[in-house]
């Protein structure tokens, strides 16, 4: 079975979307949406990173960070991956019961059912690289790998 996803409100896998409400903080600041701190990370140490940082929405965080008239970090298309980790990392460590969600998917694919964007998606032909999803599997095998090293270490505790 494939697990789809798309909008924040779906249940239960809104949670998945970086527009979910699951804020975090990161790099010693707190940030409303995984959304907003990706696309803040277009301009890190800039005021357009703070003002992405501080939108009300994750919507208009994503309109900001899509401006190409603010000037875009260069090495942009080989750290975007790895920022994305970085958010959904610190999303879904910070809040339980959404690492919950994410753990229950078992080994289950994981799809960002949208036609609009090949990289992180399905796009349109349903051939996409599902980046998103790709990163989600990603965290959600590290999250179950660090809860089992947590629990070794507690069971040697109680031994000694």
């Amino acid at each position: 079975m494939t697990i789809h996803f798309y909008g924040a409100d779906e249940v239960p896998y809104g949670c998945l979307s970086n527009f979910s409400g699951h804020g975090f903080d990161l790099d010693g600041h707190w940030w409303t949406t995984s959304e907003h701190y990706f696309q803040a990370q277009k301009f890190p140490g800039t005021r357009h990173a703070e003002l992405i940082r501080r939108t009300a929405t994750p919507l208009r965080a994503a309109e900001l960070g899509r401006d190409r008239s603010r000037p875009l970090r260069r090495d942009w298309e080989r750290v975007k991956d790895d920022m994305m980790r970085r958010a959904l990392t610190a999303k879904f460590t910070a809040h339980a019961d959404i690492r919950a969600i994410l753990l229950d998917t078992g080994d289950e694919e994981i799809v960002e059912d949208t036609s609009t964007d090949h990289h992180w998606g399905r796009g349109r032909s349903g051939t996409g690289k599902n980046m998103l999803g790709r990163i989600l599997i990603r965290t959600r095998t590290q999250l179950r790998a660090d809860l089992t090293q947590n629990a070794n270490t507690q069971g040697r505790r109680q031994r000694r």
